[in-house]
């Protein structure tokens, strides 16, 4: 029988385990995928912890993980835009931990040959998030754009998309990841203790837009820093959301196959970086949760379902 992570009560990353499920069988329209690799997103905490039961409750048993990458196996039914052996990438609620998962052909995009597995997997994800981030508050060419958590596996791809429309992309992060963010093109600053002042300095001008993906406080930030409401975006703040009347667009915002070929395609051919910092097997699915709690590693953390 196939493996898949669950968990049957809320709580710590204690309670995930990797079982024993039945194979799924694909409907008409619908694709079985062997999943390669699985991405792992902070939001995923918040719902096996519970926090967000009121909104989107827990089905015990329940599953995790939403974006992947893999391959077809079986096709359901006839008319389907993929075939057995295509290469995917998609986006499955609560059910992409797993060695193999059932999804609509409706989202799945194709991925790349060139393109890692495991960069494919945060595709869907972590990508889109950032796609809708940066649409939110359209850069442009010239202008200044600040990223808070600009090393997280949002923020990174966030700075580099924000750069690719010509502004000039400020990233805060930690001293640790300062020549990270340098390597792509992306301006450091270390957050913390006057991170306003330091952003006046670097940005005599202004600051034109805003895109926050790490909360605690950067919405007022960017609003003590003379940005419109308009031109700022967050992903982390939902009480910034509601004082300043800010941008919240997230994954929602670009759940398109069409959006997701575009990243997979930019990724491929270098234009953009998807950086993987830490890659761990299916069994060690709690150990990976448990380093996307610190908040403070580099890009992506994956699960590699396969070898």
């Amino acid at each position: 029988m196939p493996k898949a992570v669950r968990f049957s009560t809320y709580g710590g990353p204690d309670v995930l385990q990797v079982v024993d499920v039945p194979m799924p069988v694909p409907a008409d329209g619908e694709v079985l995928v062997q999943v390669m690799a699985a991405a792992l997103n902070p939001g995923e905490i918040g719902i096996r912890e519970g926090v967000f039961a009121q909104i989107w409750p827990a089905h015990f048993p329940e599953g995790q993980g939403n974006d992947f990458s893999g391959h077809v196996v079986e096709v359901g039914g006839t008319g389907s835009a993929f075939a057995v052996g295509d290469e995917v990438l998609g986006f499955s609620p609560r059910a992409a931990q797993a060695e193999y998962v059932v999804v609509s052909s409706g989202v799945l995009a194709h991925k790349p040959a060139t393109l890692s597995w495991e960069a494919a997997a945060s595709v869907a994800g972590a990508g889109a998030t950032a796609w809708a981030s940066v649409a939110a508050v359209k850069p442009q060419p010239g202008e200044t754009v600040v990223v808070s958590g600009a090393a997280g596996g949002v923020g990174i791809i966030a700075a580099q998309l924000a750069r690719l429309s010509g502004a000039t992309v400020i990233g805060t992060a930690s001293s640790a990841n300062a020549a990270a963010l340098e390597d792509r093109g992306i301006v450091p600053v270390q957050y913390g203790q006057g991170l306003r002042a330091q952003l006046e300095r670097m940005a005599p001008h202004g600051v034109d837009a805003f895109i926050d993906t790490f909360g605690r406080g950067n919405v007022a930030l960017a609003i003590a820093l003379g940005v419109p409401p308009n031109r700022i975006n967050t992903t982390a703040d939902g009480a910034g959301v509601q004082q300043y009347g800010v941008h919240s667009d997230a994954q929602e915002q670009a759940d398109s196959p069409a959006i997701w070929g575009e990243l997979a395609e930019l990724a491929a051919s270098g234009a953009l970086d998807i950086p993987v910092g830490a890659v761990y097997p299916l069994e060690r699915v709690a150990d990976a949760y448990r380093e996307v709690a610190t908040r403070h590693g580099f890009g992506k953390r994956v699960l590699r379902i396969r070898p």
